[in-house]
């Protein structure tokens, strides 16, 4: 895609509300479906001959599908230019539907023969048009086949709407799968262009405008979004009459004995998102190694050993009456300190709160700490609070299989926000925000594989926690703070590159991705 110089919503459509928009389109503002067929195939042709501008051989596999009649016409279009155009269908010609039948009728015109099979014959480019977003079955047969010699044929690959054999919702592969070198999608970027591995089989990406328009949502906003474009239009405006006090002030409550990077990583990460002060709380064996990691922060320590003391109490009391947020959660262990001390926290002053890592997992193991937060969350004067877990915390939190998460990663978020009254941040290779009450539901697409490492989530924490104590609502917090994060690793990988890639160097980056004109000064 190309670079944007705006933070922008861009909608990811799912296969059923993508056949309803084109249902609208024809059916409502009565666009014939022959016409958006015929730009469908277009934009792919227009595609194709930017790559291969002197021409070329080309196969057309083509399914009984109207995407079978999408890749047909974008054939006949390439022959019009000078391409050497094989046509080959699967399946049954009574089995097609009637733009597919009348792409055949055309291209019989212009006497070009269709085959019943894939000849062996040496391609330089294979359009796959065997199925489009419809795909509901895994591909066996005449079909599975198809796909494996297409894989197997050495050309260039373009896949009209997604890749033959991938979901499109899920982005899972269904059993044999085309893998692509581009995909020309239309209209909006689907869920499984996106999520793996399904990504991974599209190659490049082009999304083509055919005609469907927000218009023809008639109301139904699809489900599913995400962001584009600069990053640092997104960041809250800055007062220049402010100072540390008007900027918030962020409590992290983090660390345990050998644990000291959690709570400098994110306490760092507070700052580097424009958080006027931080304080942090940690085990005194920590002092040292804070002063010197992060000496902006003010430092209020405790003993590690033993009950929770009246001096502890009072730090936490005092703490979270300073604080415009806190962020309690990274390498503070599972012991009875940390869960006294997490108690406290949830059933204290009702700053707004994120809970990351060994705070998810205390939650997950106590139910009486699942009743505070669920009191927080969903009763009289509901405290605003973030949950940020990956996919393993998650699981434990909902209490369901690892696998079962993944499989429903748009749909089990969200019952858990809704449960807790509290935003979901569900952090994997594509991190899902999901908030209470809403059905509209964020999936990031910034971000590499180089950030699969120990410490992004304390970082991703501690910016959350920046952004909330600036004012931002947990919705719009949450979403843009996961957004920066994976820019900021795309920006560190640029760099550093994904092999060497560490969470101190996203932090190191965020200065310059949310860096932008004007500041938003007011």
């Amino acid at each position: 895609m190309e670079k944007r110089e705006w933070l922008e919503k861009e909608y990811l459509v799912s296969a059923e509300e993508m056949k309803e928009y084109d249902k609208n389109t024809i059916e409502y503002f009565g666009v014939p479906s022959l016409v958006l067929m015929e730009r469908a195939a277009l934009a792919a042709a227009e595609e194709i001959e930017a790559r291969f501008p002197h021409g070329g051989r080309v196969l057309v596999a083509a399914g009984s599908g109207n995407n079978g009649g999408d890749g047909i016409a974008a054939g006949r279009i390439l022959r019009q230019r000078g391409f050497s155009v094989d046509f080959y269908l699967a399946g049954k010609r009574e089995k097609c539907s009637r733009e597919t039948e009348e792409q055949i009728r055309i291209i019989d015109k212009y006497g070009c023969p269709l085959q019943s099979k894939i000849i062996d014959k040496e391609y330089d480019i294979i359009v796959d048009a065997l199925f489009g977003i419809g795909l509901s079955r895994e591909l066996e047969g005449g079909f599975a086949a198809a796909a494996r010699k297409i894989n197997e044929s050495g050309a260039f690959v373009c896949s009209m709407d997604i890749p033959s054999g991938i979901h499109t919702d899920s982005g899972r592969r269904m059993g044999e799968a085309v893998k692509a070198d581009l995909t020309v999608t239309f209209g909006w970027r689907k869920p499984g262009h996106i999520l793996y591995p399904g990504n991974e089989y599209c190659g490049e990406i082009v999304c083509k405008d055919i005609g469907i328009t927000k218009e023809s949502f008639l109301k139904r906003i699809p489900g599913i979004y995400t962001y584009t474009g600069d990053a640092g239009y997104g960041m809250p405006c800055r007062s220049r009459g402010g100072n540390k006090g008007t900027f918030g002030k962020v409590l992290v409550i983090a660390g345990s004995v050998n644990m000291s990077g959690a709570c400098e990583l994110c306490a760092k990460a507070a700052y580097r998102m424009g958080a006027g002060m931080v304080k942090v709380v940690t085990p005194e064996e920590n002092r040292v190694m804070i002063q010197s990691g992060v000496p902006e922060a003010l430092l209020s320590t405790y003993e590690a050993e033993g009950e929770i003391t009246e001096k502890l109490h009072n730090i936490l009391g005092e703490g979270m009456r300073w604080a415009d947020c806190i962020v309690i959660g990274p390498g503070i262990g599972m012991g009875e300190k940390a869960y006294a001390i997490l108690k406290q926290v949830l059933t204290g002053e009702k700053r707004p709160l994120v809970i990351d890592a060994d705070g998810l997992n205390l939650l997950a193991k106590n139910p009486e700490l699942q009743g505070c937060l669920e009191k927080e969350g969903t009763g009289d004067g509901r405290r605003r609070i973030i949950l940020t877990p990956h996919l393993a915390e998650f699981a434990r939190l909902y209490g369901c299989s690892l696998e079962e998460t993944k499989k429903d990663i748009f749909d089990k978020p969200k019952e858990l926000a809704d449960r807790y009254g509290c935003v979901v941040v569900c952090k994997d290779a594509r991190t899902v925000v999901a908030v209470p009450g809403k059905k509209e539901i964020y999936m990031n697409t910034s971000g590499n594989d180089g950030m699969g490492t120990a410490g992004m989530g304390d970082v991703l924490a501690g910016m959350i926690g920046g952004l909330l104590a600036q004012g931002m609502e947990e919705e719009q917090a949450a979403v843009l703070g996961v957004y920066i994060h994976g820019a900021a690793g795309d920006r560190a990988a640029e760099q550093k590159g994904r092999y060497a890639l560490m969470a101190g160097d996203v932090v190191e980056c965020l200065g310059s991705v949310t860096k932008r004109k004007g500041m938003g000064v007011k």
